[in-house]
C-alpha cells in the first residue's frame, strides 16, 4: 500500500524478516493475525488506539502547531461538550468531519492562511489532526443522554468518512466534461519514523475537486483517502465508497507510495494479504476478504492505458509498467516469482503491487469495476516514488519534520501524477474508451 517501500515489494526481495529489520518494526505484530477478530478498524470507546498514542510524540505535535491545525481536535472536543443530543451529536460530527477535509484541501490548493514553515503540499495536518479528533470522540462523556458502544462507534464511522472526502465525491452533470477519480493513503510505518508524510495522500488534496484542460477536454478530479488499517478494508470501506462513483467516471486510479525513484502502474493485482502490520499494528494473512467469495478471481487486471502512460514524458521520474507477480502455480505449493504475470490457475501471493494494502485497494477497486459490468472502464493503480528526506535529515532521532528536498520530491510526485491522469485520460480517448 501506500509504503515508504511498500513492504510487499520489498518482502519478495529481502523476505518479511528482512522488511522488518530495514522498517524498523516487528515481522510479527503481537495482535490478532485477523484484523477483523478486533472488531472495528476504528476502534471502541475508552482507551486511545495504537494509532492515537502517536499523537503525543514531538513530531506530530510539531507538525500540528506548524502547519495551524492544532486547535482542531480542541475546538471539536470542546463542542462535544455542549451537545445535548446523540442527532446533535451526528451532525456537528459531520459538520467537522467535512470542515476538516474541507480545510486541507484547501491548505494543500494554496488558499486560506499561510503557516509558519509547512509548506501548503503537506498530507500530515489532516492526518493528525483527524486522530485528535478521534481520540476525543472516543473519550467523550456526553451528559444529558447514554451513548453506548455502537452509537459511539457509528459517530467515529462517520467522522472517518466525512474528513476523507469519501462523502463528497461531486462531479458537474452533462457530457461535455470528463470525470476522474483518484484516491491516496494516509502516512504509515510510523513506529519507524513519526515524521513520515505519504505523497498519494498529499496528491488527493492537492487534486480534489480541481478541473484541468486537457486535448479530450476539461477534466474534473475528485478524491477521497483511505486508511491503512486491514480492518477497514475487511469491512467493505472501499466498496462503499467507490460503488455509487464508478458507473459515473469515465477514469480512475487507486494511489500509493512503492519503490525508490520510480513509479509503476501495476498491470496485476492479487487475492492476497501478505500480513504486514498495519497503522494498529494488525496483521492479517490470507485470501483478501470480499462479498461472495465464490465468484471471487485470483487476479484482476489494470485497464489504465498503461502503454501510453510509460512512453509519455510526464515528469523527472521514470515511469514502468510492472508485471511481475509471485504465485503458486496450478498443483504447486511453493510460491514462484513471475516477471511476466500470473499463469493459469495458478493462487495469488503478490499482485504487482506486492501483497499489502496498495495491491489490497487496487484489486478490491478493480474487482469491483468488473462486477459492476464495466470492464471496458480506465481504471488500475499508480505506485508513486518512495518521499524521501533530503541527505542529512535521514534519523528520525534528530532529523527536522521537513526540509527542501522532502517539499521538492513531493511537489514533482504530485504534479507527476496530475500529468499521469491526464496523459490516461486523453489516451483513452483517442483509443475510443
Amino acid at each position: 500500500m501506500a509504503p515508504s517501500l511498500t513492504p510487499a515489494i520489498l518482502g519478495r526481495r529481502l523476505g518479511v524478516v528482512g522488511v522488518a529489520l530495514l522498517l524498523g518494526v516487528s515481522a510479527s505484530p503481537a495482535t490478532a493475525d485477523s484484523a477483523a477478530e478486533s472488531g472495528s478498524g476504528s476502534g471502541s470507546s475508552g482507551a486511545p488506539t495504537v494509532e492515537e498514542q502517536r499523537l503525543d510524540r514531538a513530531a506530530p505535535q510539531e507538525i500540528l502547531r506548524r502547519s495551524g491545525f492544532d486547535g482542531v481536535a480542541p475546538g471539536f472536543a470542546r463542542d462535544l461538550g455542549r451537545v445535548r443530543s446523540y442527532k446533535e451529536a451526528e451532525r456537528l460530527v459531520v459538520r467537522q468531519g467535512q470542515s476538516l477535509w474541507r480545510r486541507a484541501v484547501e491548505r494543500a490548493q494554496g488558499r486560506g492562511p499561510a503557516t509558519s514553515g509547512l509548506s501548503r503540499d503537506d498530507d500530515r495536518p489532516l492526518y493528525w489532526a483527524r486522530l485528535g479528533m478521534t481520540r476525543a470522540l472516543r473519550a467523550w462523556e456526553p451528559r444529558g443522554f447514554e451513548l453506548g458502544d455502537e452509537r459511539r462507534q457509528r459517530l467515529l464511522g462517520s467522522l472517518e468518512t466525512t474528513s476523507r472526502g469519501q462523502d463528497t465525491i461531486r462531479y458537474p452533470k452533462g457530457q461535455r466534461i470528463k470525470r476522474v477519480l483518484v484516491t491516496g493513503f494516509d502516512p504509515f510505518t510510523l513506529d519507524r519514523d513519526t515524521r513520515i508524510s505519504n505523497p498519494s495522500g498529499a496528491t488527493a488534496l492537492a487534486l480534489d475537486g480541481t478541473v484541468v484542460r486537457t486535448a479530450a477536454g476539461p477534466v474534473r478530479i475528485e478524491t477521497a483517502m483511505f486508511p491503512v488499517r486491514w480492518t477497514d478494508f475487511a469491512e467493505g470501506e472501499v466498496e462503499r465508497t467507490l460503488r455509487r462513483q464508478l458507473p459515473r467516471v469515465d477514469l480512475f486510479t487507486t494511489v500509493s507510495q512503492g519503490r525508490v525513484g520510480k513509479f509503476d502502474i501495476e498491470r496485476t493485482n492479487g487475492a492476497w494479504r501478505g500480513g504486514f502490520g498495519d497503522n494498529e499494528n494488525l496483521s492479517s494473512t490470507g485470501v483478501v476478504p470480499v462479498a461472495d467469495p465464490a465468484s471471487q478471481p485470483q487476479w484482476t487486471t489494470t485497464t489504465l492505458p498503461y502503454k501510453d502512460i510509460v512512453a509519455a514524458d510526464t515528469g523527472r521520474f521514470p515511469v514502468y509498467d510492472n508485471t511481475a507477480v509471485t504465485e503458486i502455480p496450478a498443483g504447486g505449493t511453493t510460491p514462484v516469482q513471475r516477471p511476466d504475470g500470473p499463469t493459469p490457475g495458478s493462487a495469488a501471493r503478490a499482485g504487482g503491487g506486492g501483497d499489502y494494502l496498495s495491491n489490497e485497494i487496487a484489486y478490491r477497486a478493480t474487482l469491483l469495476r468488473d462486477r459492476l459490468g464495466l470492464r471496458g472502464l480506465p481504471g488500475g493503480h499508480v505506485h508513486t516514488p518512495v518521499l524521501q528526506f533530503g541527505a542529512g535529515n535521514t534519523d528520525p532521532a534528530t532529523g527536522k519534520v521537513t526540509d527542501e528536498e522532502f517539499v521538492r520530491n513531493r511537489v514533482d510526485i504530485i504534479a507527476q501524477v496530475r500529468k499521469i491522469v491526464v496523459t490516461g485520460v486523453e489516451a483513452a480517448e483517442a483509443n475510443g474508451r
